[in-house]
């Protein structure tokens, strides 16, 4: 039996910076359907990027993610009994997806400080290739590098 085709959502850019990908990321922020609470998270983590950097936040948050986004990543697949480790390159939506959910995952590891104090030390450092986030990105790419050997296995 097929599975459903699923089908791309239409996503509503943010109130105060008119961004679909900052409108995304907050989303993955919120816990327990509390959007507002996340907002508030993440116009608290702008302001204190604006204070730090004495540059735009979008524009640090955009290099953070891309600096966190991975190329490369590692799929299980099944071939004659053996399971392998195929490197394969992550699509584009995905891209996003796995870079705001390591960024998200290394500050709530984090702890001492408010939420949004963390997010923007996290973002910052990502935006300057350091942090945790990064670590995972280096990881991903190490493990797909070290299983380019089954790269012809990909489909």
């Amino acid at each position: 039996m097929r599975k459903k085709r699923n089908y791309k959502r239409e996503y509503i850019p943010d109130a105060k910076f008119n961004s679909v990908i900052l409108a995304r990321f907050i989303n993955y922020i919120m816990e327990d359907g509390k959007k507002a609470v996340a907002e508030k998270i993440m116009y608290n983590t702008f302001d204190i990027l604006e204070k730090e950097t004495k540059e735009k936040p979008m524009d640090v948050f955009n290099r953070a993610l891309e600096n966190v986004s991975p190329i490369v990543e590692v799929v299980t697949k099944r071939v004659g009994g053996a399971n392998y480790q195929v490197p394969r390159e992550v699509r584009p939506d995905r891209k996003f997806t796995l870079a705001a959910r390591w960024i998200i995952e290394s500050t709530r590891k984090k702890s001492g400080k408010a939420f949004s104090k963390r997010l923007a030390e996290e973002l910052i450092a990502a935006s300057k290739n350091e942090g945790a986030a990064i670590k995972k990105k280096q990881d991903t790419h190490r493990m797909a590098e070290a299983n380019r050997a089954f790269a012809h296995f990909a489909r």
